[in-house]
């Protein structure tokens, strides 16, 4: 529903409201509950939700089964068929973005926003925002009338100050899942995994359920982004794992793990936020014209919610800069797109 009201130019103020226009209540329910809850209220055994639900959250968000149930369905749709993917690579969709929309891109990060007013042409005062960010020739600044931020907000994250705001901007609790991503070029020791036989072990991918013991949360071959012909394909005697774990892995553990390999790259990083139910959203609208698009991560971190939160902020931030009320916050949307129609 939420492409329909968007192409229909339609805009929401807030992530509840928005979350509202893509699923209704049932969406909001699923924020204030686990997917374990949601998924015993709808009839699956505690059997099914330890060994394919628990695993299926390890690999896709690094956490268990207690995060939200919005997150956990969105997880569990991932392991369906028939997915779609990037040819090239998802870091395509950002350079085609910037590319399409002839955006002028300054590398740098930004330090801080401060409201500033200037005179206009006609001597009016106008509101305006100060962003001061440090690039490769120092730090440097420059006004916008409007402000959008596209990053997750925190001390660890994107360390913005806002400055002289009234009222004052607060801190969100963001805390944020670090999760060490191994890329190893070699063999799997099919045998850790209980074959003893190499050519026997089928799997492209290994799921874990949650277990203190058990160092890694999942395994699988990371195939090349161009070619999607080895989907489906069984291991080779060498190729290209990717393995999700919560540690660095040892020199120990990646040996237990393969039988041989000649390379190794290990990458930690914040990779989603921490979920838990119920789930609270920081505004969507910090000031008159500054946006955040970040909070829908708290309900579900995903490429599809961050171009849907997007579209949003720049819909809403249009309509709210020309007065366009009749394009916010509008109940029964899709009733009334029917009557359109």
């Amino acid at each position: 529903r939420i492409y329909r009201y968007q192409m229909h130019d339609y805009a929401f103020s807030s992530n509840e409201r928005l979350l509202h226009a893509l699923g209704g209540n049932d969406f909001l329910q699923l924020l204030n509950q686990t997917i374990d809850e949601a998924m015993q209220k709808a009839g699956f055994s505690q059997k099914f939700i330890n060994e394919v639900v628990g695993p299926t959250m390890r690999f896709a968000y690094g956490q268990g089964a207690k995060v939200n149930g919005l997150v956990g369905a969105v997880s569990m749709a991932w392991i369906q068929s028939g997915l779609w993917s990037v040819k090239g690579g998802n870091k395509l969709v950002c350079s085609g973005l910037i590319y399409s929309s002839k955006a002028e891109v300054i590398p740098g990060t930004v330090v801080s926003i401060e409201p500033k007013t200037r005179p206009s042409r006609g001597g009016d005062p106008v509101k305006v925002y100060e962003v001061t960010y440090n690039t490769s020739s120092g730090l440097t600044g420059d006004t916008y009338d409007m402000v959008l931020i596209a990053a997750p907000l925190g001390r660890k994250l994107a360390n913005i100050t806002f400055r002289n705001f009234d009222p004052p901007i607060p801190e969100f609790p963001n805390p944020y899942q670090q999760i060490f991503t191994t890329l190893v070029h070699g063999r799997l020791n099919s045998s850790f995994f209980g074959y003893h036989d190499p050519q026997a072990f089928p799997f492209r991918s290994v799921f874990t359920t949650d277990n203190p013991k058990l160092f890694i949360n999942s395994l699988n071959i990371e195939p090349p982004v161009g070619d999607p012909s080895t989907d489906g394909k069984p291991p080779l005697h060498s190729d290209v794992w990717k393995v999700f774990s919560k540690e660095e892995l040892s020199k120990e553990q990646l040996n237990l793990l393969f039988s041989s390999y000649d390379s190794v790259k290990v990458k930690p990083w914040l990779a989603y936020p921490q979920y838990s139910a119920p789930e609270r959203f920081p505004p969507l609208v910090l000031h008159e014209q500054l946006y955040y698009l970040n909070g829908l991560e708290r309900a579900a971190s995903a490429m599809e919610m961050s171009a849907i939160a997007a579209r949003n902020a720049a819909l809403l931030a249009f309509h709210r800069w020309h007065g366009h009320s009749a394009s916010i916050d509008q109940e029964d949307l899709h009733e009334k797109l029917k009557t359109e129609l």
